[in-house]
């Protein structure tokens, strides 16, 4: 057996909301946006990797889920880590489009990391090099 991972979640308390915070701020890709009743099965993929590893944006809406998604926020603990080439770079363009850093760019070991909130109830840690 060679497991991959093809999913993982970010539990989010608006889907159309966080929608558009990851396409439109973030620069992810949709990739499956399928009905499911009240929800939607809806993932999306790096720009430049749309085969790769898809980020289910999963409403909240179990109590075990927010309240998980509430404890990490109020601890100050990232959900999710995104990689990106310049850390530097990605807040000052991030921040040039209003997206909110809880963590300002700086040097963990050998990473740059930095901590932005997502506006769905998420804190997400941005690394690249240091």
């Amino acid at each position: 057996m060679k497991p991959r991972i093809h999913v993982m979640s970010v539990f989010v308390d608006d889907q159309a909301k966080a929608l558009d915070f990851y396409t439109r701020h973030l620069g992810f890709v949709l990739k499956h946006d399928v009905p499911l009743g009240e929800y939607r099965w809806l993932t999306v993929v790096g720009p430049d990797d749309t085969d790769g590893v898809e980020l289910l944006l999963e409403p909240n809406a179990h109590p075990a889920a927010k309240e998980y998604q509430h404890a990490l926020t109020e601890d100050g603990i990232p959900v999710a880590s995104f990689r990106v080439d310049d850390v530097e770079s990605a807040h000052r363009e991030l921040s040039e489009r209003g997206v909110l850093f809880v963590q300002q760019p700086g040097v963990q070991g050998d990473l740059t990391v930095a901590v932005l909130d997502d506006t769905c109830g998420n804190l997400i840690q941005l690394l690249g090099p240091a």
